[in-house]
């Protein structure tokens, strides 16, 4: 009978300290669950993020003819076209370069024309460069042997590039179609946006100011930047390939590279027109000549029409997030490392400019 007689009312109270360490635990158990899941898509969630934000004033044009829906469709599908197809061709010519020269490289078999003359007037490491590189050119096996170790980390990475370039392509068009999804609920995305910075911030006031500077620094960036060094670049590609340059893929990626991080490209136009004038005739050189000249002057046309503002962000951040973001990522890397370190700097100035008088306003305000 003893064992039906009910438990004491205090032995069924609950500890506090039971209470919260199982509430601590169970948020961290599914923070772990959620992170397992989103962590292999993160850049490519984050970038259709920052399509989403590009493309969302156009779709409001486009919807008020042609719906929500129709808008982001016709959107996602323009873009892959646009920017897909000639993004296959240069990745496939920069894959195939790549696995040549590590083939090569590997193989022992890789032809490599004697050093320049001027290289071994170089400031201090002109005589080095020099006799390493009169050396893989007339001995390549010895130079392995030599310097083998310290071409292997390289080699592997270039490697590991090449087989992900793939992949990239598939995380690029798969951006678009999540970007169109996101941009139809633009604003309830905007909502929380306003909603969890005014949470973290304590003001409402000072969230929408948030995701306004947010919106503002991902457009800069991304189409003042990003979206005319790509078209830039591509347009550079088509007189590469179109001339029949052997590295065209490769020389389209250097382009892109220097072009986001604001580096004048004649840096790789100048030795690409010289090389055209030694090996093609006349006539097709200096259509190339004209071709690269109007190309590398676009961009005095491009970036103030893709550019609302003046874009407040240190070439050295941009320069930051394109190395980092493709030794993280890759290809897709390239476009997000940009963006996001753009958009920190500008949060983190933002920060900075606060005053203690706007600190305690807006903890006044703060939503309860």
């Amino acid at each position: 009978m003893d064992l039906m007689r009910p438990e004491p009312e205090d032995a069924l109270a609950p500890s506090p300290m039971f209470d919260t360490v199982l509430r601590i635990g169970l948020v961290g158990l599914l923070v772990y669950a959620c992170a397992r899941i989103v962590l292999p898509l993160a850049f490519v969630l984050i970038w259709s993020a920052i399509l989403a934000v590009m493309m969302h004033p156009l779709h409001g044009r486009l919807a008020r003819s042609l719906g929500d829906r129709a808008s982001a469709v016709l959107i996602a599908l323009a873009g892959i076209l646009i920017i897909m197809g000639p993004m296959v061709l240069v990745v496939t010519s920069l894959a195939s370069s790549i696995y040549s020269l590590v083939s090569s490289v590997q193989s022992q078999d890789l032809t490599v024309p004697p050093p320049p003359l001027w290289l071994g007037d170089t400031f201090l490491v002109g005589k080095k460069l020099t006799e390493i590189w009169s050396l893989v050119a007339t001995n390549l096996p010895s130079a392995m042997k030599q310097y083998g170790h310290l071409m292997s980390r390289p080699l592997t990475w270039m490697a590991s590039f090449a087989g992900g370039l793939a992949v990239a392509e598939f995380s690029l068009a798969l951006s678009f179609l999540i970007a169109a999804m996101l941009v139809v609920h633009g604003r309830v995305a905007t909502s929380f946006a306003k909603r969890l910075l005014a949470r973290v911030t304590g003001s409402r006031d000072r969230a929408a100011q948030l995701v306004s500077l947010t919106a503002a620094t991902i457009r800069g960036v991304a189409l003042g930047v990003i979206g005319v060094a790509l078209i830039q670049s591509l347009l550079l590609g088509a007189g590469f390939f179109a001339i029949g340059l052997p590295a065209a893929g490769p020389l389209t990626l250097v382009a892109l590279l220097l072009g986001i991080a604001q580096v004048p490209l004649f840096l790789v136009t100048l030795p690409v027109i010289g090389y055209v004038f030694a090996t093609e005739a006349a006539q097709p050189a200096i259509i190339f000549l004209i071709w690269t000249l109007i190309v590398g002057l676009s961009d005095n046309v491009l970036r103030p029409v893709m550019l609302s503002r003046r874009l407040e962000v240190p070439m050295p951040v941009i320069l930051a997030g394109v190395i980092g973001g493709m030794i993280v990522d890759g290809l897709l890397g390239l476009f997000v490392g940009p963006v996001l370190l753009a958009v920190s700097y500008q949060l983190l100035l933002e920060w900075l400019s606060r005053r203690p008088a706007d600190e305690q306003r807006d903890s006044a305000e703060a939503p309860r």
